[in-house]
C-alpha cells in the first residue's frame, strides 16, 4: 500500500469510531460506541412497517453464491459501474435527483463530524500530488462532505434505518423512515451504505435480510447504492462481509472493499477493542499518521465516490 499521502484533516474529524455522540473528539480510541439497541427497540414492528411506504419486491438478480471469503480478493475501489446502475441513476435524474449530491446511511463510523466532512473545508485536508486526481470530485460534490444525515446514528442498523420509529420527528414526516427522510430530503444520487453494527446474537441472514430491503428502496428511489465492507469481524466468520459481498453481486452494485484496505495497516487498523478503528491525533506532524485506519477510510470512500461517478459519466 502507498505510503505517500500528504493528506490532512482536523482532529476534529478523526474521533474514535463510534462514541456516542459524535459531536466533541475522543480523548482515546478506547471510547466506546454507542450501545446497540434491543431488538424491541430497533427492529421495524409489525405497525412500523405498513406505515412506511411499501418496500418493492427486490431488485437483485438471482445469482449462485460467491465463494466463501471471496470478498478479501477484491479491490478497494469499485471497477466501474454496470448498466443496470446506469439505469437506475439516469432514472433518478429524470425523476428530480440532484447529480451533485451523495448520501451517507450507517451507524457511528460515518458521523459526519469525521467522516468525509473534511472535504468540504479546503483548510482541513490536503491531496499532494499523487491524490490531486480527486480534487475535481471534491469540488463536485460540495456540500455532500459535511452534511448531517438523517440516516446516520450511533447504534444504527440496517434495520433501524427503515423503521420510522427510528426517524427524527423535527425532520421527518410521521411513517416515515430515517432512509426515506433522508432520501426525500436530499435527492442524492448515489447512496454510501455502511452498516458495521449488528445484533451479535442474530445471524447474518437476518442482516442480509434488512440489508436487502435498504437497497431496494434506495435503487426504487433512482440512486446508485455504494455498498461497503467493514473492518472488523467481531461474528468471527467474517459472515457479514460475505453477506456484504454477495449483495454487491446480485444487485450489481458497486462495492467499496474497506475490509481490504485495512489489512495492511497495524492489526489491521483496529484498537484493542478489535472494533474502533485507529487515528492519528495530528496530521501534521505524526509521521507514521497514514499506519491508522481513519485516513484509509476516508481516502478509499473518496477514491470510491470518483471512481462511481466518473464511471456513471462515461458515455
Amino acid at each position: 500500500m502507498k505510503q505517500k499521502l500528504f493528506f490532512t484533516l482536523l482532529l476534529t474529524s478523526l474521533l474514535a469510531a463510534c462514541s456516542a455522540g459524535g459531536g466533541t473528539p475522543a480523548e482515546s480510541v478506547t471510547a466506546t460506541h454507542a450501545p446497540l439497541q434491543s431488538s424491541s427497540e430497533v427492529a421495524p414492528t409489525l405497525a412500523a412497517v405498513t406505515a412506511s411506504p411499501a418496500i418493492p419486491a427486490s431488485t437483485a438478480t438471482p445469482k449462485p453464491p460467491l465463494e466463501k471469503d471471496a470478498f478479501m480478493d477484491m479491490p478497494v475501489v469499485p471497477m466501474g459501474v454496470s448498466d443496470a446502475m446506469r439505469a437506475v441513476y439516469q432514472r433518478g435524474i429524470e425523476n428530480g435527483n440532484d447529480p451533485a449530491r451523495f448520501a451517507i446511511i450507517g451507524d457511528c463510523q460515518n458521523v459526519s463530524s469525521y467522516f468525509l466532512s473534511a472535504f468540504d473545508h479546503p483548510n482541513d485536508y490536503r491531496l499532494g500530488s499523487e491524490y490531486a486526481y480527486l480534487q475535481p470530485t471534491i469540488d463536485y460534490y460540495q456540500g455532500s462532505f459535511s452534511r448531517v444525515s438523517l440516516a446516520v446514528k450511533g447504534g444504527f442498523n440496517a434495520a433501524a434505518v427503515i423503521s420510522p420509529l427510528r426517524a427524527d420527528p423535527k425532520s421527518c414526516n410521521a411513517g416515515e423512515s430515517p432512509l426515506d427522510c433522508e432520501l426525500r430530503t436530499w435527492k442524492p444520487s448515489i447512496v454510501f451504505v455502511s452498516m458495521e453494527t449488528w445484533w451479535s446474537q442474530k445471524p447474518a441472514e437476518e442482516y442480509d435480510k434488512y440489508m436487502r430491503k435498504v437497497l431496494d428502496r434506495i435503487i426504487e428511489f433512482g440512486a446508485v447504492p455504494i455498498i461497503a465492507t467493514k473492518a472488523d469481524n467481531l461474528e468471527g466468520d467474517h459472515a457479514i462481509n460475505n453477506a456484504i459481498a454477495q449483495l454487491a453481486y446480485e444487485y450489481e452494485i458497486p462495492l467499496w472493499n474497506y475490509w481490504a484496505a485495512v489489512q495492511p495497516l497495524p492489526d489491521q487498523g483496529l484498537s484493542d477493542d478489535r472494533f474502533h478503528l485507529t487515528f492519528a491525533r495530528n496530521f501534521f506532524d505524526d509521521p507514521k499518521r497514514m499506519e491508522n485506519a481513519w485516513p484509509w477510510r476516508n481516502l478509499t470512500a473518496l477514491q470510491s465516490l470518483d471512481a462511481v461517478h466518473n464511471a456513471l459519466l462515461e458515455k
